[in-house]
């Protein structure tokens, strides 16, 4: 029979935190939901596991839930949707997205105060620019976003998000539909 010694014990223990610590860094992270700009999709305090692997190997998708640093605030991570990707054409019109000319069908929408008209809900048409995406929360009416966001310094619009920025892609968010409303 072999014992473990308590030299070895720590060997294995301390690999197995380096590990998992560059696991975390690099590969799969699990998150929680912070705020209600992507309910009803990711309610409030629900937790998701998040492939950061993807996003650096494969372009992002339009529906793709991405998490990266806020352009407001670095130091705060945020949690949004892609609605649009590098070379499309995005215009809001009365809280209703159009991308590339078409109405889309967005059934995971939230709206609280729909009948009022915010910042953002009239919007472009803008073109995203190249190794950009505009992003949007599904709780639109509560959500920060590209719709709405400025430099603080400026004062001017910050509507794309460098996919440098992306930091992961939520892993198996609930499904969702999306298309051209006929």
């Amino acid at each position: 029979m072999t014992t473990t010694t308590p030299l070895r014990f720590a060997v294995i223990a301390a690999l197995s935190i380096g590990a998992a610590l560059m696991l975390r860094r690099l590969a799969v992270e699990r998150i929680y939901v912070a705020s209600v700009s992507m309910e009803p999709t990711m309610p409030l305090n629900s937790r998701w596991w998040v492939d950061k692997i993807s996003p650096r190997l494969r372009r992002l998708h339009r529906q793709d839930i991405v998490i990266f640093p806020s352009p407001l605030d670095p130091s705060k991570e945020l949690l949004k949707r892609v609605i649009a990707i590098s070379g499309d054409t995005i215009e809001i019109r009365n809280k209703v997205v159009y991308l590339n000319g078409d109405k889309q069908r967005e059934t995971y929408l939230q709206y609280k105060r729909s009948g009022e008209i915010l910042m953002g809900d009239n919007l472009g048409p803008l073109t995203v620019p190249q190794h950009h995406v505009f992003v949007m929360g599904d709780n639109r009416d509560e959500s920060g976003d590209s719709r709405d966001w400025k430099n603080v310094m400026t004062g001017q619009p910050i509507y794309f998000i460098p996919l440098s920025s992306v930091k992961g892609r939520v892993l198996n968010p609930p499904s969702a539909t999306l298309g051209v409303v006929p």
